[in-house]
């Protein structure tokens, strides 16, 4: 039997070699001038031999090997991951602001669904899904088992259509089970708001294609209701940035956001990898933020916005894409960065398309701060720190430095000891985090730019007294 397996495994090493090889691994591998591990696929094909011949059921070539790329992407850390053709489909399709499900970010964990962030207004949020929630059950079927591909797909259906998710939370005794209607997901990229005394507010819940244009069409629409004020100033004094959970998205739309408020030419962010085009440097340029170099999104941006007073908001929910834009912000003290420490999320994924009109989704480099910072697995500390709540308490969130397998942070061992220590902002009554829980830190679905939203009155406190001191 042994021997019938071995040489099985030796006809099938030429099969699987060929497989690869078809799906471009030899052209990724050669790419950085190493040969393909013949010993290991060798192994590799004996495995597979073993499987086919001998597992209990009948299982298709194609689930093994599709099941073999995405343990060995997933083993890898958080972010990398195979894409079947339906998840790259659904991956190119969120990207433009609209796609359907629950409205939640996810990743795995010891063989759980780990909810990463849910996306504001989206039916998840609505329904109280925290960050760090482990899904354990869909509907009656255990999530154990499972791969990431399988569970999303359970999880979007239809709209209208309800799925009971069973949740493990920390610090709750027994699982819960929340009842989501599913719906179209859209995700409103920008928001914007008059405040009082002629401040304005805009907030990004999601780095999308059009991010950067809708910036403009709302920062134009704040400086139109500023100049219809019959009381008060006909200017914006002041603007608040929120990037408050926002999860990210893409690169060159945090560029574009940084770029508007940034002298042309200044850097934005670097990027650092093994490969020489993961080595590269982004600037507040059209080339570097415009899809189309002719179509430029910032060109009917009025000059006021390289100037205007800025606090920019941030905490726990605040990754990646927003870390760029607040690091920018911050290094070239553009603006001051206030809340509470980001998410932590400083890789670069590329997505890399296969033959078979499905994709990996491979981490590629580090992002770096124009000061040269990395933000892998420890974020953007702000300028000042202020908790959500008065008591000095803000909601437990899951961070990239508590996710399996997260990438390490390069400087961990040599920190920046020029960076400048943050200033902690007390609560009313003194106490600092962690001296008193708060009813309100620990409600769920909180709700930003409303009239308790405790960090956007202490970013209002700021702009004011940056106004009266420029008098």
């Amino acid at each position: 039997m042994r021997s019938r397996l071995q040489q099985a495994g030796l006809v099938l090493f030429g099969v699987v070699a060929g497989i690869l090889v078809s799906l471009n691994f030899s052209a990724i591998a050669q790419k950085g001038g190493e040969a393909l591990p013949i010993e290991e696929l060798r192994s590799f094909a004996d495995v597979f031999s073993a499987v086919k011949q001998g597992y209990v059921e009948p299982i298709e070539d194609k689930k093994l090997i599709t099941h073999a790329i995405s343990g060995m992407l997933s083993n890898l850390d958080p972010h990398s991951a195979y894409l079947d053709a339906d998840a790259f489909k659904d991956l190119q399709v969120s990207t433009q602001g609209e796609f359907g499900g629950l409205g939640i970010e996810v990743g795995m964990e010891d063989g759980f669904v780990k909810v990463v962030a849910p996306i504001e207004d989206t039916p998840a949020w609505k329904a109280g899904v925290k960050a760090g929630d482990l899904v354990i059950k869909l509907d009656e079927t255990p999530v154990k088992g499972m791969t990431l591909n399988d569970a999303v797909k359970k999880m979007r259906g239809k709209p209208k259509t309800p799925i009971k998710l069973t949740i493990v939370r920390k610090g709750e005794t027994k699982p819960l089970e929340i009842t989501i209607v599913r719906d179209k997901i859209k995700v409103q990229s920008v928001k914007s708001k008059m405040l009082e005394g002629g401040y304005g507010y805009l907030r990004i819940t999601q780095f999308q294609e059009e991010t950067t244009a809708d910036l403009v069409r709302h920062y134009d629409k704040l400086l139109k209701r500023a100049a219809e004020n019959k009381e008060g100033p006909k200017d914006l004094r002041g603007l608040v940035l929120d990037l408050r959970n926002d999860p990210g998205g893409l690169l060159h739309s945090a560029i574009g956001v940084s770029a508007a408020f940034l002298p042309p030419q200044s850097l934005v962010v670097s990027t650092d990898g093994r490969t020489e085009d993961a080595k590269r440097k982004y600037v507040a340029a059209v080339e570097d933020y415009a899809r189309s170099r002719r179509d430029d999104p910032l060109k009917s941006l009025p000059a006021s916005a390289k100037a205007i007073p800025m606090v920019v908001l941030v905490n726990g929910g605040s990754a990646s894409a927003s870390e760029i834009v607040a690091g920018a912000l911050q290094d070239h003290k553009r603006a001051v960065v206030l809340g509470t420490q980001t998410f932590g999320k400083g890789s670069v994924q590329t997505v890399l398309p296969l033959s078979n009109n499905a994709a990996i989704k491979l981490t590629t480099a580090r992002y770096y701060t124009p000061n040269g910072r990395s933000i892998q697995a420890k974020g953007i500390t702000p300028d000042v720190i202020v908790e959500e709540t008065p008591n000095g308490a803000s909601h437990e969130r899951l961070r990239e430095a508590d996710l399996d397998r997260h990438l390490d942070n390069d400087q961990e061992k040599a920190p920046n000891k020029d960076a400048e220590k943050p200033v902690k902002s007390q609560g009313k009554n003194g106490k600092g985090k962690g001296d008193e829980k708060d009813e309100d830190a620990k409600a769920p679905g909180f709700e930003i730019a409303s009239k308790n939203d405790y960090q956007l009155s202490q970013a209002m406190n700021l702009l004011k007294a940056w106004h009266i001191m420029k008098k």
